[in-house]
């Protein structure tokens, strides 16, 4: 699916999980680009925080061999980690960027220093953001695309397609949120280019609107609670009145999300 996958870590726990999720999304002849930035560049911290590094290099090299899957680390010293994240997709030509939320569901505020927050809104290339359960979840037993518009967001399909098809061809169920895709559902499964099932339902949700009062989080996980959740991957769409990924929809949705979860702006 991309060829150059930008990985930015703060963590030596988080690099191998990492990199084996990006591999599942690199084309065979691609490449995964490892940035850590070190948000100092006072003495003699940033001297110190520097031979800790190695804790992140080295995993990247072990994965890479692991995995069979070619993997650049690169360490960085700045204060401005989100201009240096953007500038590095920049110069090596990332199609995405990966990231996980720093904290964990009991945090108040799970994109800590906003990092996530102003990749999304500055970068040029798709932002890939996924919870905990995503990385650590091995087997999927099915994929779930909701979204509001017109038409599912060919984007989204696409991503599904590829991840079911390296995980067994699991199906992917397209769920509509807003309840008026009857026709899509009475046409029953179909398949998708490469013979994955894929299933369209609309989602009648009693009692819930998009509202002030239930935000379209809640409406997402009550959808995916009705399938018995599974890998939920939430896209943006481009058309108005569609699925918008902003951090306030991400922080609902993955604090409240008891299932792996995806997000993807482009």
């Amino acid at each position: 699916m991309y060829r150059r996958i930008l990985i930015p870590v703060s963590e030596p726990s988080v690099v191998e999980p990492m990199i084996r999720f990006a591999s599942g999304l690199l084309e065979p002849d691609g490449e995964i680009r490892l940035l850590h930035v070190i948000p100092t560049t006072t003495l003699p911290a940033v001297t110190r925080q520097w031979r800790d590094s190695v804790n992140i290099v080295v995993p990247a090299h072990e994965a890479s061999a692991a995995l069979d899957v070619r993997v650049d680390p690169e360490v960085r010293a700045s204060t401005d980690v989100v201009g240096e994240i953007l500038e590095s997709a920049e110069t090596h030509g990332v199609e995405a960027i990966l990231m996980t939320l720093r904290g964990d569901r009991r945090s108040r505020n799970p994109f800590v220093g906003h990092t996530a927050s102003s990749i999304l809104h500055h970068s040029r290339a798709d932002v890939i953001v996924v919870n905990r359960l995503a990385l650590a979840e091995e087997k999927v037993q099915r994929i779930l695309v909701p979204w509001l518009g017109a038409h599912p967001d060919p984007r989204a399909l696409r991503l599904a397609e590829e991840i079911s098809v390296r995980r067994h061809g699991v199906p992917i169920i397209s769920l509509h949120l807003a309840g008026e895709a009857a026709a899509l559902a009475a046409q029953g499964p179909k398949r998708s280019p490469r013979g994955v099932p894929i299933q369209h339902r609309p989602v009648f949700l009693r009692g819930l609107r998009l509202s002030a009062g239930n935000r379209l989080a809640e409406l997402v996980l009550t959808a995916a609670a009705r399938e018995r959740y599974g890998l939920l991957l939430v896209a943006e769409e481009s058309e108005g009145g569609g699925i918008q990924i902003t951090r306030r929809f991400l922080e609902e949705l993955f604090r409240g999300a008891p299932c792996p979860v995806m997000a993807v702006r482009g």
